[in-house]
């Protein structure tokens, strides 16, 4: 506690929950700019029961196949096999993927950042079920800045009140 002199170890656990807000603050930002800035593509037509193959897909993007196989590896794509040939088949859910981790590898965004984005599309069950969550996260990361202002503020009160008491005793 700070009263047992560990102020120190106060100011650090501060610190790292203010990097913590920070970082969930950027990652909001990225899904928030990522689905604004997505532009929908509706393919040309509707896809087959099972979904598109691999090198149909590159091309939708402009892409070589092995960029699609990379994310795959990096999870923001899950293309689902074809049972009799084994190739990749790639649903509606996956050019959904693979379309908003184009458009942020062209933003220039890692693909950890990308991946992150992407499980949030995912949870949400869509974009458009995204944008009300996106609503509910900016309101609790906003709310969690201002208590930890409030916080702050509190602990510099105190801070200044015990500095006044230790003057008081010494002299």
């Amino acid at each position: 506690s700070v009263d047992e002199g560990a102020l120190d170890e106060a100011f650090r656990l501060i610190d790292e929950s203010h990097a913590q807000l920070l970082d969930d603050r950027r990652t909001l930002e990225a899904v928030t700019g990522a689905l604004r800035d997505l532009v929908p593509e509706p393919p040309e037509g509707p896809p087959g029961p099972t979904g598109g193959f691999v090198g149909a897909l590159a091309a939708e993007l402009g892409i070589r196949p092995a960029t699609l196989r990379k994310w795959e590896r990096a999870g923001l794509v899950r293309p689902r096999r074809d049972p009799v040939t084994g190739y990749r088949r790639y649903d509606e859910a996956d050019v959904r993927d693979a379309r908003l981790a184009h458009q942020l590898r062209r933003g220039g965004y890692p693909l950890e950042r990308i991946a992150s984005v992407i499980a949030q599309v995912r949870s949400a069950g869509g974009v458009e079920p995204l944008e009300a969550a996106l609503r509910e996260w900016h309101d609790r990361v906003s709310a969690r800045g201002r208590a930890m202002v409030a916080g702050a503020a509190e602990l510099e009160t105190y801070l200044r009140a015990r500095e006044r008491d230790e003057e008081k005793a010494t002299a």
